[in-house]
């Protein structure tokens, strides 16, 4: 009873820490810099600067789906993923945040508005993005968490508390906070989630003397067969789509990078946060499960929560509580955030009310959103592997909607219904060829469909817009965001 009363203590401590040091950092700074209540709200009126950067894409991404999910499989395999992710934020870095910054987004489908000069295909394709974060993404971080709470503290107490207390506060964070106060406690966090990761891994490794014998070839290798998560021939086809559509155009990871002041401020945070995946993430995203394997066998997503529990001595696993708690709320926050920023920006000013109340609207769309994934739960609670049903899920969303950038980048004069066209077809095609259910199910592994889909809508699209439409589409040659991205590099102020 003891061990519990100080971890309880430690925890409770240890969250007020970051809560206190997010206010300080933030007092002051909202709403008194001349900047729109949109921008400042969803963009932290430009102000975050590199580190805030670097800290708010690490944490948004690394949470409990992350460590519960990847680990979850016990092989090394699952690595390319972080190694993979290093070359979609320099494409990020390099490619995309300059034309943000050119055309001045609030949201990543603002520049589709731009390029394709129509509202309607920037409201299709945040709709997307927000049912995406809605169905897929915070319903996920929520069930891994609670999921990780329950496991590791061996609690006797129903999964669906711990996932709505999390959604709960994590809800009030961000209709309070912002994207500011998310960023700032992002980077907070996430020097205690790293830190508390790294220890894990020295721990779990002394907890086998270091000796890996035992473990099949197939947990430590790092060349996929056709059976795997990842076959090898995937990283040359799909897998670089994948970390491009996700890096690159998802707003919930971009949107950090669009509140700097400018475009080289946000390029220092993104090769940070690069640097950090490469000399940290993999290593705590796999050995622990890996470790885990020896220990307790085929144990699937309770594997963390089980050898954190196990290895971590007990007056430290308040801190670690936190640190996890921590990571589960800064991803699900930044999740309602920029959903919330996608039906603000896309959807309601452009439709309804072009100067809502931010905050008043905020308010419903969040509580919306925490009751959905609170129902959607129990869903997560049957698959197999985490991981693997978010990347498949994923692909629902990512190819099509990765298409209309390329094609919007690449050409001009295509014709926006053509582009929706193409993301419909894109959706369709691979829910049909993906899922077991369906009648024209393929073997063929979600992966290699990704640059199958990617290709097929580019295609669509422009066949649409000379067939349907009457127009040719022209290669955008020097005039094309690609070309001029360099130019875009100088630009100093948002």
């Amino acid at each position: 009873m003891s061990d519990n009363i100080l971890q309880l203590v430690v925890f409770v401590f240890v969250t007020a820490l970051i809560g206190g040091l997010t206010y300080w950092k933030c007092r002051g700074q909202n709403r008194n810099n001349g900047q729109s209540q949109t921008k400042e709200y969803f963009l932290a009126g430009g102000g975050l600067t590199w580190m805030f950067v670097a800290g708010s894409i690490t944490l948004t991404n690394l949470s409990t789906d992350q460590l519960v999910g990847m680990n979850g499989n016990q092989m090394a395999l699952l690595v390319w993923w972080e190694l993979a992710a290093i070359i979609g934020l320099i494409i990020l870095a390099k490619v995309f945040i300059p034309v943000y910054y050119k055309y001045n987004c609030t949201t990543t489908t603002e520049l589709l508005e731009k390029r394709y000069n129509n509202k309607h295909i920037r409201a299709v394709i945040g709709g997307l993005f927000f049912l995406g974060n809605a169905l897929i993404y915070m319903p996920a971080v929520i069930y891994s968490g609670a999921l990780f709470m329950q496991t590791m503290f061996k609690v006797d107490i129903p999964l669906m508390y711990i996932a709505t207390a999390f959604a709960i506060l994590g809800a009030v964070y961000a209709f309070f906070g912002g994207l500011r106060a998310v960023a700032v406690s992002d980077t907070y966090n996430g020097i205690l989630v790293l830190g508390m990761a790294v220890l894990v891994v020295f721990l779990a490794l002394n907890a086998i003397d270091y000796d890996f014998t035992g473990i099949p070839e197939e947990r430590l290798t790092l060349i996929g067969d056709a059976d795997s998560p990842i076959p090898w021939p995937t990283l040359l086809t799909g897998m670089i789509f994948i970390q491009m559509y996700y890096w690159g155009t998802n707003q919930t990871i971009t949107q950090r990078a669009m509140a700097a002041p400018n475009v080289k401020e946000a390029q220092k945070g993104i090769f940070a946060a690069a640097g950090i995946r490469f000399l940290i993430v993999p290593a705590i995203v796999v050995l622990p499960g890996i470790i885990s394997f020896k220990l307790y066998g085929d144990i699937g997503d309770a594997a963390y929560g089980r050898i954190v529990g196990d290895v971590m001595p007990a007056w430290l696993t308040g801190v670690f509580a936190a640190a996890m708690a921590a990571a589960v709320l800064s991803t699900y926050n930044s999740l309602l955030n920029s959903a919330t920023a996608l039906y603000v920006c896309d959807i309601h000013e452009a439709y309804f009310n072009k100067e809502p109340s931010v905050v008043k609207l905020s308010g419903y769309v969040t509580l919306l959103l925490t009751s959905l994934t609170l129902v959607l739960v129990p869903i997560y609670q049957q698959a197999d592997s985490i991981i693997n049903l978010l990347q498949q899920l994923n692909g629902l969303l990512s190819m099509p909607i990765f298409s209309i950038f390329v094609v919007g980048l690449l050409f001009k004069n295509v014709d926006a219904r053509a582009g929706i066209a193409a993301v419909i077809l894109g959706v369709v095609m691979y829910g049909m060829l993906t899922f077991a259910s369906s009648p024209l199910h393929t073997d063929i592994h979600y992966i290699h469909l990704m640059p199958i889909t990617l290709i097929v809508c580019v295609a669509f699209a422009l066949i649409v817009n000379k067939v349907v439409f009457g127009l040719n589409a022209q290669w955008a040659g020097k005039t094309s965001e690609l070309d001029d991205a360099a130019q875009a590099q100088a630009q100093v102020q948002k």
